[in-house]
């Protein structure tokens, strides 16, 4: 299977980011991409760079809505699985959330990022709710589809929660500046997720400069052994273009003996918060 990360530029003009992204998917469908995927907050600027104003909520849109609805019909053009990443407005609540489209066009649903940072230049608490739709995977068919949107990566809990799901493939919308953690940090971070959990995973990076970020690009693409099989050019607009084999998936480490050899009842006790 063939997957295309889409790393692009986004502007303060989100129509033109929506075409741009509308025309990337057009491209990585001609090159034979079955699964495209987008970067946190693609079509939009990353709104979190500064403090949340009393309007804020009027940046969010609902979903289905007028880009996942733009994108519902690319999927069934083409016949490809898309994932997204938006800022959703759910009544006054508001989220950022990855619709997964199916290739004949369908939304399947939606994954709200779980946990929630704040720190300069990402004042996240200030627009997002704690999503409610804890850890789906989606069965489609380019395979069955997690989703750890940015910040909940680093959470083992969630990656392990993908896995005993049954996902092959985890996708991570991200929003990561230049020099943010120490140099192959991240990497080893999904490296280490896919090798433990037996499955591939596709971080999609932000890229460009903004407000007070610069935005790193450098998206890759990790096997179920953890090696680095796809990788993006740094601080340029790329489609990143992977094949996937998910036999690896059945016949990875984890799914002949890491998550065989688990021992949940022992760790309920061990994981819990004593200072709660």
């Amino acid at each position: 299977m063939r997957i295309a990360l889409i790393q692009q530029k986004a502007t303060p003009d989100k129509q033109d980011n929506l075409r741009r992204g509308l025309e990337a998917l057009d491209e990585a469908a001609g090159n034979g991409a079955e699964l495209v995927c987008y970067a946190e907050l693609a079509f939009e600027p990353f709104y979190p760079q500064r403090p949340a104003g009393t309007d804020f909520r009027e940046l969010a849109e609902p979903i289905p809505g007028p880009t996942s609805e733009a994108f519902t019909a690319k999927a069934a053009e083409h016949g490809v699985v898309v994932v997204l990443n938006l800022f959703e407005r759910d009544g006054e609540l508001t989220y950022d959330s990855s619709p997964v489209i199916d290739a004949d066009g369908t939304l399947l649903g939606r994954t709200r990022m779980v946990h929630i940072t704040d720190y300069p230049c990402f004042h996240e608490q200030d627009y997002y709710t704690p999503g409610d739709t804890g850890a789906p995977v989606f069965s489609t068919k380019a395979g069955r589809i997690g989703v750890a949107i940015c910040y909940d990566r680093h959470y083992p809990e969630y990656m392990r929660a993908l896995a005993l799901a049954g996902a092959q493939l985890v996708i991570v919308p991200q929003a990561g500046a230049v020099d943010e953690w120490p140099e192959g940090l991240y990497e080893a971070e999904m490296r280490v997720a896919a090798f433990q959990n037996g499955y591939y995973t596709a971080l999609c990076n932000r890229v460009g400069e903004e407000e007070c970020l610069s935005f790193a690009g450098e998206s890759f693409v990790c096997d179920p052994a953890g090696r680095v099989v796809g990788r993006a050019p740094t601080l340029e607009d790329s489609i990143l273009y992977a094949d996937l084999d998910l036999d690896e998936v059945d016949s990875s480490h984890a799914r002949q003996l890491f998550l065989r050899d688990r021992r949940p009842e022992l760790y309920a006790g061990w994981l819990t918060d004593e200072s709660s």
